[in-house]
This record gives C-alpha cells, sequence and structure tokens, in this order.
C-alpha cells in the first residue's frame, strides 16, 4: 500500500499518470470520505478510474460507477476433470460452439424469446420494479429478451480447470444494454444539474446528485434494479452453460460450490465507524470471509479468492488485470498471430477482432495479485480450457 496522500491510497505497483492524477481528482470532491482506494489493475476510465473504491457521505456519482451497472463474475465447480473433458468423443470445439449456440453473444444480439429458466427471473425483476418504482422499458422495451446474454468486449465464457485439474465454468458479463441505458440517463442527469446550480467539477464527469436532489433516490433505485439484473442475467447464462458442458459430459452438473460477485457497484457499508456509500467501479468486496473473482485477461490465468477485510482498501480487491494498452493502441501493436501465440492450447474463436483482448494489452495478472496479498487470499488458480467472446 501507498499512501498517495490524505484522501487517496493506492495498491498499484503498476500506474500510468494519467489513471493516478485522474484519482487524485477524484479524491478531491468534497463528499469522499475517508479516502478513495486505488486497486492493482487501476487504469484511466470515464471520470473515475477504473479498479477505485469511492466512497461517499450525502452524493453519488453515476459516472464513478459506471456504465456497466453490475458487471460481474460467476463461477461454478463441477465434479469432472481435465483429463474427462479432453477424453470425451467430442471435441473442445464442439463444446465451443454449443455454448456460443445456447448464449446469445456480442453487443446488440439478444434471446429471440424467453426460454428456460428466464420466465423465473424475469419474473423477479418484474416484482423488484415494482417495489422501486422503476419502468425498464423506458430504458429498452426488450430488456426481457437481454437476460440471459453476455455481451462484447472484455465479457466471455469459459470451462477452466483448476490447480487440482478440478472444472469450473466462469464467465463475466453485467446489465446489458438496460443497465447502460440507465446509467447514461443518469450520468446526463447528474450533468445538467450541475449547469442548472452553478456546481463546479474538475471534470464534467465528476458530476454529482446529492441527497437533497430527487434524482439521487431515483438513481439508486434504478441502480438497485439494474444490479440485481445482472446478478440474474450471470445466474441464467451459467444455467446454460452448465446444461451444455453436463450434456458433452453425458453426465449432469453437479454444482459443489459456486461465487457470483459484481465489480461495478455501489453499496451503503460501514467504514470507520460511520455508513457510507461505497461505488466500486472495477473492483470486487473483500470483507473477511467473503469469497470473490479475480480474472486474468483473454488467455491468463485467474483466481477464486476469499477477502481478508482490509480496512484501508475498504475491504475491497482487484477486478482483474487492467489494461496497459487502450483498445486503439493494442491494435496497432499487436497482431493476430501474437494472439495465437498467446491462446496456444487454448480452444476459442480465431477471429481478428479479439486482437484487443490479448493478454499484453492488460497487466500481468500475477503482478496485481502480488499486490492484492494483503486484500485476498487465494482459494484456486484457474486455467482456460475453452474461452467464448462476443465480437
Amino acid at each position: 500500500m501507498r499512501k498517495i496522500n490524505e484522501k487517496l491510497y493506492s495498491w498499484a505497483s503498476i500506474i500510468d499518470e494519467k489513471a493516478l492524477d485522474q484519482a487524485e481528482v477524484t479524491a478531491t470532491m468534497p463528499f469522499i470520505d475517508p479516502h478513495v482506494a486505488l486497486m492493482p489493475d487501476a487504469h484511466p476510465g470515464m471520470g473515475a478510474t477504473v479498479g477505485s473504491v469511492i466512497p461517499t457521505v450525502g452524493a453519488v456519482m453515476p459516472a464513478a460507477v459506471g456504465v456497466d451497472i453490475g458487471c460481474g463474475m460467476v463461477a461454478v465447480r463441477t465434479q469432472f476433470t481435465e483429463e474427462q473433458l479432453r477424453s470425451q468423443r467430442r471435441s473442445l470445439a464442439f463444446l465451443r460452439e454449443q455454448i456460443e449456440r445456447a448464449v446469445p453473444l456480442s453487443p446488440g444480439r439478444y434471446n429471440r424469446k424467453v426460454w428456460g429458466g428466464a420466465p423465473a427471473f424475469i419474473a423477479q425483476l418484474e416484482e423488484l420494479a415494482g417495489q422501486e418504482s422503476v419502468a425498464p422499458e423506458d430504458f429498452a422495451k426488450n430488456w426481457r429478451l437481454q437476460l440471459g446474454s453476455l455481451g462484447g468486449g472484455n465479457h466471455f465464457i469459459e470451462v477452466t480447470a483448476d490447480e487440482q485439474g478440478t472444472v469450473w465454468t466462469f464467465l463475466h458479463s453485467g446489465s446489458r444494454g438496460v443497465g447502460n441505458r440507465i446509467a447514461r440517463r443518469f450520468i446526463g442527469a447528474a450533468q445538467k444539474l450541475a449547469q442548472q446550480k452553478s456546481r463546479e467539477l474538475p471534470d464534467r464527469d465528476l458530476a454529482y446528485l446529492t441527497d437533497a436532489d430527487p434524482q439521487y433516490a431515483e438513481y439508486l433505485s434504478h441502480l438497485h434494479w439494474a444490479q440485481e439484473f445482472a446478478r440474474l442475467n450471470r445466474e441464467l447464462m451459467m444455467d446454460r452453460v452448465v446444461d451444455q458442458v453436463g450434456r458433452f459430459m453425458g453426465q449432469e452438473v453437479e454444482r459443489l460450490e459456486e461465487v457470483n460477485c459484481h465489480h461495478n457497484y455501489t453499496e451503503i457499508e460501514e467504514h470507520f465507524g460511520q455508513d457510507v456509500l461505497v461505488s466500486r467501479k472495477g473492483a470486487i468486496a473483500a470483507h473477511v470471509g467473503v469469497r470473490g473473482l479475480i480474472p486474468g485477461s483473454m488467455g491468463a490465468a485467474s483466481y477464486v479468492v476469499t477477502g481478508k477485510g482490509n480496512e484501508m482498501s475498504l475491504c475491497s480487491a482487484p477486478h482483474g488485470a487492467g489494461r496497459e494498452y487502450s483498445r486503439t493502441e493494442a491494435r496497432k501493436t499487436f497482431t493476430q498471430e501474437d494472439l495465437r501465440r498467446r491462446m496456444e492450447g487454448i480452444e476459442y474463436r480465431d477471429l481478428a477482432a479479439f486482437i484487443d483482448e490479448i493478454p499484453d494489452a492488460y497487466k500481468d495478472i500475477d503482478v496485481v495479485m502480488a499486490d492484492a496479498a494483503d486484500l485476498v487470499s487465494v482459494d484456486h488458480v484457474l486455467h482456460q480450457l475453452v474461452n467464448v467472446k462476443g465480437q
């Protein structure tokens, strides 16, 4: 841990000046209490640094939560071994293709109909919408069809194996288009309010809503709904992935262990003796005994962890490797052949569209985990067998 100033502490041994400058600016906001915590994977984001934990009192900054509300990970430990998986008559390419058929991939692609376990999850979300006075149709009329879809970018589905050769299913996604539109509407509302009330901002993406603003409670209600959508979205996709693994193995999957955690969200928590609104933008909760998931980049290891409850970090930990190259820079720097070398031995779709997800575009996950040693303990290290992504 490095103390940057009274309002900013960092656990990142690898961090560029832009990300650090951005975090220092965020930490100057008058409602930050006690301090901003920068995670080992910190890198520049919209307004606030990705990989930052931001505690606020009486205010919230929608852009500091991010546009993929509730984005996170879910993993399931199965009874199968890597050896058993590889010994099947059909190839891992077949398993990948079946998963790709079961889960809609890529931005703008959703289910054609509501099916499987979706109706029960939709009923839960409809009930929550009523309780929170949220009308998701105002943001996306097809939100029900979005449930159970992956998206693109760094979202993924994986079949992995741990250090003992046990097979896990693992995926990363969030609140899809409906969450994105909710986020953007309230980011815009905060910026408009800043103009109307002449609020001085060091960055317009740090525009905020105070508990005296009518939009404050409205935003938190929508935030809560979108976070639940994201959690159930992962649950539904995982059901479909587990089903495909079971079909591939000719035996129903036993869910021996399951972890589901957000890394873009806001929650009321107690820290240093007071209740604060903690926004984790690219960070997971790491309270004592709380399980979490920290993925590496495409082709790199991922980790199943348990929190240590480090209070200075606001009981938080990194959410992944963290980018070192922007997507544009990565495409200029690396080639499809570079990606093929890094993905050797892993079943994946060999597309140039994935060059910007090459592990070299990210921080070394081993360094990130070393920086996080006082934040979490490592339970399992997972290596990829099958990788599924949307374009």
